[in-house]
């Protein structure tokens, strides 16, 4: 994924995860979309990862902003993705950053 970032313009602080689900810290150039940069990240790491396994994106995704003076602090959070979730599931944390964000939701439609 950094490679794809590279190859698109976008700038890559940070990208990890586990089995079902990765964080990815970049910072997108001043005309690219989130939709467009997520997009470009999930069509270009598709057929890489299918030749590995059985492998398919969730049709959803969320995003967050990051201020400049919090990148180290996430950047540490998204490159230790595994330590950090022994600790707490990413649906809880997921549901936290929703609430702490005010965006509402309905549950029903947050994982299916």
């Amino acid at each position: 994924m950094a490679g794809i970032c590279k190859n698109t313009g976008i700038w890559a602080h940070a990208i990890g995860g586990i089995e079902d689900h990765i964080h990815a810290l970049v910072e997108l150039p001043p005309a690219m979309a989130v939709a467009k940069a997520v997009n470009l990240l999930k069509s270009n790491s598709s057929s890489f990862m299918s030749e590995r396994g059985r492998f398919s994106w969730q049709e959803g995704y969320a995003a967050f902003s990051v201020s400049a003076s919090n990148v180290p602090a996430v950047k540490r959070y998204v490159l230790n993705q595994a330590e950090h979730h022994r600790k707490i599931s990413f649906e809880d944390e997921f549901l936290i950053l929703l609430k702490k964000h005010g965006i509402e939701f309905d549950l029903k439609y947050v994982f299916d």
